[in-house]
C-alpha cells in the first residue's frame, strides 16, 4: 500500500498484522480520490476506522489542510504514527486513541469537510455513527460523508436521518456510498 499522489506520492505505508484491518486497495482508493479531489484542497478530513491512516494521509498529501484519525486498536494507532512520521505529515494530523463513537463529539472544528469511514463489516456501526454525526455541529449541509461497505448493504435509511446518498460507486465486493445532510 502506498500514498497514490501529493506531496508523498508513492511513499510506502505500513499496515498492521493480522486480519483485523482491511487496508483499501491502491486501484480503489485511486478512484475514491479521483471523486474526493475538488474537496480536498485547504479541507478538514475525517477518516473514521482508520486503520493503517492510510485513506488520512492520502487527504494530506493532496492538500487536505488537517486530518483527524479515529481507532481504537493499539497496533493500527502504531502503524499510523509510523506512517506519519515517515511520510512527514505527522504536524497536520490528529489521533483520537479511542472508538470512533465516544471520539467524534471531542473535535471541536467549525466544518468538517470530508468524513471517511470504513467500519468492520457486519456490525451495523454504518448506522450508529451516522445517526451521531448528523447530530454534531461540524457536520454541515456542506460535509460531505463517504462510507466504505459491503456492496449488498441497503442504505435507505439514511433519508429518515436526514441524508441524503448523492453518489454510489460499486466494486467487485463492496462500495462506497456519498451521503450529505438534507
Amino acid at each position: 500500500m502506498r500514498i497514490i499522489a501529493g506531496k508523498a506520492r508513492s511513499l510506502k505505508l505500513k499496515t498492521p498484522k493480522g486480519l483485523e484491518t482491511r487496508p483499501t486497495t491502491d486501484r480503489i482508493k485511486e478512484t475514491l480520490f479521483n471523486m474526493l479531489q475538488p474537496y480536498l484542497p485547504d479541507s478538514i478530513f475525517i477518516d473514521l476506522f482508520s486503520g493503517s491512516g492510510g485513506i488520512g494521509m492520502e487527504a494530506l498529501s493532496r492538500g487536505a489542510r488537517h486530518a483527524y484519525f479515529i481507532e481504537n486498536n493499539k497496533d493500527a494507532i502504531a502503524c499510523i504514527q509510523e506512517n506519519l512520521k515517515f511520510t512527514k505529515l505527522a504536524e497536520d494530523a490528529t489521533i483520537y486513541k479511542q472508538d470512533v463513537l465516544s471520539a467524534l463529539p471531542g473535535i471541536h472544528e467549525k466544518e468538517a469537510d470530508v468524513i471517511f469511514m470504513d467500519p468492520p463489516y457486519g456490525q451495523d456501526f454504518e448506522k450508529q455513527v451516522l445517526s451521531l454525526l448528523v447530530k454534531l455541529p461540524y457536520v454541515t449541509e456542506h460535509t460531505l460523508i463517504v462510507v466504505e461497505a459491503l456492496k449488498d448493504m441497503d442504505f435507505s435509511y439514511v433519508e429518515a436521518m436526514g441524508l441524503q446518498i448523492t453518489k454510489e460507486k460499486c466494486y467487485r465486493t463492496n462500495k462506497h456510498v456519498f451521503l450529505k445532510r438534507m
